[in-house]
């Protein structure tokens, strides 16, 4: 009878421990859990896409002030060469050019046509309107100007391959005509292309030492706008072998 008493005893103390046990580990299990977070589902805000659209290609905004549009015609005067006017360009491009002064040089560009420019008789042409005209003294983009006589290429910037070209002519002490060609020695004929558009010649013989052939001769051809002569194009014209 004791033996069976001790052994039901021990299975009662055993089956408490048991459940003691379940329920410890039960209550871990939830102290486990209750500290894990769940991820988060709210939405995403959506993008306002018209908005973006909107931002990223704005419109002119409109000033309250307008600039007044000016009529410009092209116009000539009764006789080209006995008005002083040209003259007074020619000496405003030589300071534009021995200056770099890229506002005057702009100033005297024809609002209506451009400037075109050749370096060479036979090489490309370039037109510059006044908006380009107003950076070429700074602006660092090679052109192919077309090949020198000896059969040189030559290839530069503005600043750097017209502009000392230009005054090797207007540093130097150079002989005027109007609608006249003035040349030193050629194996070519000297010939204008424009066709009704006057020009000055701004002719220098070259230097007696070298038997004049270092001559060159810039041709400025101007068109009247509104009454007033600007620059339409310039070409040079040099000995050639």
């Amino acid at each position: 009878m004791n033996t069976s008493r001790k052994e039901n005893n021990m299975r009662k103390y055993i089956n408490s421990l048991a459940v003691i046990c379940i329920a410890v580990m039960a209550s871990g299990c939830a102290l486990r859990l209750s500290g894990v977070s769940t991820p988060s589902l709210s939405p995403t805000p959506a993008v306002n896409r018209t908005a973006a659209a909107s931002t990223a290609a704005p419109t002119a905004s409109t000033s309250s002030t307008t600039t007044p549009v000016v009529t410009a015609t092209a116009t000539e005067p009764p006789d080209f060469c006995a008005d002083p006017q040209p003259k007074a360009l020619i000496d405003s491009f030589k300071n534009a050019l021995q200056t770099s002064n890229e506002s005057l040089f702009a100033a005297l560009v024809s609002p209506l046509h451009g400037l075109e420019l050749r370096l060479y008789r036979s090489g490309p042409v370039f037109n510059y309107d006044r908006q380009q005209a107003q950076s070429l003294f700074d602006s660092t983009d090679r052109m192919d100007w077309g090949t020198t006589p000896s059969g040189w290429e030559t290839k530069g910037s503005f600043k750097d391959a017209v502009v000392p070209v230009l005054l090797k002519v207007f540093n130097k002490d150079y002989l005027l005509d109007c609608d006249q060609i003035q040349i030193g020695g050629a194996t070519y004929k000297a010939v204008w292309p424009y066709a009704g558009v006057s020009f000055y010649s701004v002719y220098y013989p070259g230097n007696p030492a070298n038997n004049n052939l270092d001559w060159r001769t810039w041709l400025l051809g101007m068109e009247y706008v509104n009454g007033k002569p600007y620059l339409y194009a310039i070409m040079q014209f040099l000995w050639e072998p």
